[in-house]
């Protein structure tokens, strides 16, 4: 009975110890309010915003096996002589970097499983952040207040990129030191400070014996640390900003509807984690991925046949195959125009103009609201046609980056290739771009008639006079309300006869009409939809987080 009142008692004080820390806690540092707000954000539940999640959950698995791999791995070019077990490489001088990865693939207790699940990670993470900066350009979800997110997932996607390299480059086998070979080539062809540059990085002559050490702690530290803050300061953004969604019936500008982020949208989050790692040790299970003990150690005096670059990469390595080869000599320095141009320049300025993108069109549609709903692509036909020729355009790159893959397997001229794609990478955006607009025109006129007309409903009806006609239905309020909500901006209006204007100003209205004047007007709507309003809510205010 005592026993029973003393641990009562007990009880007792620990729950009022529990109450009054959390109460002066709270008080100082409102963790309750702040936990309490973030367990019922709401997110939307459409399949395309699980893109991003996608990319984290593969990075959770990269850091996870990467950790892993640290163990064993040992980033040092000294040579030494391979007496592991696989046999074709016995007695065979190589470095330690190399013969640490082969010491993992097949010594090490599961180490090939987690090698490959830690390459298909990578591959996946890098596919998953492409797709996803492209749901949010076609869906205009960098506009404002996005768009310091838009310049952050690009600046993640660069340097999922640059760590896809650092990693890929490790092992120092014959294809990863041939990509080297020719990451070197890019840094000498910069003019004046290329050979300055390359000395830097390689420590000196190519391949040094730096180079694997010094991509290490690159590899492990710096790019995952900065990769880590990135992915911080994006989500933090995500739940200042509120997520943006798809229109619908009671989806405005001031509100998301959604799941509470607890438990639904969590239970689903943890679900697709679970099937990441899945799926991703499946794929290093039954597919094999960089066998480097086919390829052999790297040696400067040989060439990995067939070597290609992983696909976020051989898009420059597409536009060197591509470009004749010239250089030019001046002031007593020789500059190579490729693989200047196509390796150093022309990234560069893909990636600048993508980063200005955002400002590019706010500064075209004169648009100064926030947009908090997503754009259905068909409705911006120039942006959508603009991303379109894009992809296009990277996917004819990507495929002249194997053309003497793509020659020897169908057996045709690589010659003759090359000019076709020469011919294509110019005339291919263009016509895509042509295309693609039509196409959403069409569409929106699809949607006109469906609004006007109603839908079929597959009955047959034969009237008085002998004719047939199909009998249709209403479109569905909650497709309806979608299809008619298109807050979009109108072409800027001309200059008032007699006023002044300059080429600027001209510029501007002459690109916003060329943008937004391919609309179809709806029933009920003009050509301007819902026009130039200005919704000036507060980021993260202006209404309350909804539950659907």
């Amino acid at each position: 009975m005592l026993l029973s009142r003393s641990r009562a008692r007990l009880e007792q004080r620990a729950g009022r110890a529990a109450g009054d820390t959390a109460l002066y806690l709270d008080r100082r540092l409102p963790l309750a309010s702040a936990a309490r707000a973030a367990l019922r954000k709401a997110f939307p539940d459409h399949w395309s915003f699980l893109l991003g999640e996608l990319a984290l959950y593969s990075f959770v698995v990269l850091l996870l096996t990467g950790v892993w791999l640290t163990l064993f791995f040992q980033p040092s070019m000294s040579e030494v002589v391979y007496r592991g077990s696989y046999v074709p490489l016995r007695g065979v001088r190589m470095s330690e970097a190399f013969e640490s990865t082969l010491r993992i693939s097949f010594d090490v207790r599961g180490g090939l499983l987690i090698r490959q699940i830690h390459h298909w990670a990578a591959l996946v993470m890098a596919s998953s952040v492409g797709v996803h900066m492209l749901r949010v350009f076609f869906t205009g979800a960098f506009r404002r207040p996005r768009e310091a997110n838009w310049l952050i997932g690009l600046t993640l996607f660069l340097l999922t990129m640059l760590e896809g390299f650092a990693g890929y480059s490790l092992p120092d086998d014959l294809l990863s030191g041939t990509g080297l070979r020719t990451a070197q080539g890019f840094v000498l062809s910069v003019p004046v400070v290329g050979t300055y540059l390359s000395m830097f990085l390689f420590g000196g002559e190519f391949p040094g014996h730096d180079i694997v050490s010094r991509l290490y702690p690159a590899h492990i530290l710096l790019l995952p640390g900065a990769l880590l803050a990135g992915v911080v300061l994006h989500l933090i953004l995500v739940f200042h900003l509120k997520h943006t969604q798809w229109p619908g019936p009671g989806r405005t500008n001031r509100n998301v509807v959604g799941n509470p982020m607890f438990p639904q949208f969590a239970v689903r989050s943890a679900g697709l984690l679970a099937m990441v790692f899945g799926l991703l040790a499946v794929l290093a299970a039954v597919g094999q991925i960089n066998p480097v003990w086919n390829y052999g150690p790297y040696r400067p005096d040989q060439v990995s046949s067939g070597a290609q670059p992983d696909w976020y990469l051989g898009f420059v390595e597409g536009a060197m195959r591509l470009l004749p080869g010239f250089e030019t000599r001046l002031w007593g320095h020789t500059v190579s125009w490729n693989p200047f141009l196509p390796a150093v320049v022309f990234p560069l300025l893909f990636f600048v103009a993508l980063y200005l993108y955002p400002f590019l069109e706010r500064w075209i549609s004169g648009d100064r609201g926030e947009r908090h709903l997503c754009d259905r692509p068909r409705d911006v036909p120039v942006r959508t046609a603009l991303g379109v020729a894009g992809i296009a355009f990277y996917g004819l790159l990507l495929s002249a980056g194997g053309q003497d893959v793509l020659a020897h397997t169908f057996d045709v001229s690589l010659n003759a290739l090359t000019w076709c794609l020469r011919v294509a990478v110019l005339v291919g955006p263009v016509l895509a771009f042509w295309l693609t607009r039509r196409i959403c025109l069409a569409l929106q006129w699809h949607d006109r008639t469906r609004l006007s007309e109603g839908d079929g409903t597959g009955e047959i009806g034969q009237s008085v006079a002998g004719g047939y006609r199909e009998s249709r239905a209403p479109v569905p309020d909650p497709e309806r309300h979608a299809l008619v909500h298109r807050d979009l901006p109108r072409p800027l209006p001309g200059p008032v006869n007699g006023s002044s204007t300059n080429r600027p100003g001209g510029l501007r209205r002459a690109l916003s009409g060329w943008f937004h004047s391919d609309r179809v007007p709806f029933p009920g709507q003009d050509c301007g939809a819902a026009g130039q309003r200005d919704d000036r809510t507060p980021a993260g205010t202006g209404g309350d987080d909804r539950s659907d």
